[in-house]
């Protein structure tokens, strides 16, 4: 998954061509590892979304302005908007329930 960060999110994510989803996470988070492998697995069979990260301690300015309280946190993007949201550690159903409009 490619790293986004304050300086790169508007342009890589709110001004992306398709659907973004965004993995809030920090290196010290360990149920961020296991969202990790749940989300670079849907990347791999879900060509139409882009996956990407952001730690929110090297990028507090675009956690706050999300409002992102607890990690792990992924927020799907489309058209500059958060869509969907998932909060905590899930198993991949419940990614693929949430945002189903978008990886069908």
């Amino acid at each position: 998954m490619q790293t986004v960060d304050d300086g790169s999110f508007e342009q890589d994510v709110l001004r992306a061509e398709g659907p973004v989803v965004v993995d809030f996470w920090a290196p010290w988070c360990g149920p961020c590892t296991r969202v990790d492998a749940v989300l670079e697995e849907l990347e791999r069979d879900h060509r139409g979304v882009a996956f990407v990260k952001l730690d929110i301690d090297s990028s507090p300015r675009t956690a706050a302005r999300f409002g992102i309280l607890s990690i792990p946190t992924a927020i799907l993007f489309e058209g500059g908007e958060a869509r969907a949201e998932v909060i905590g550690a899930h198993p991949r159903k419940r990614y693929e329930k949430v945002w189903a409009g978008w990886l069908a």
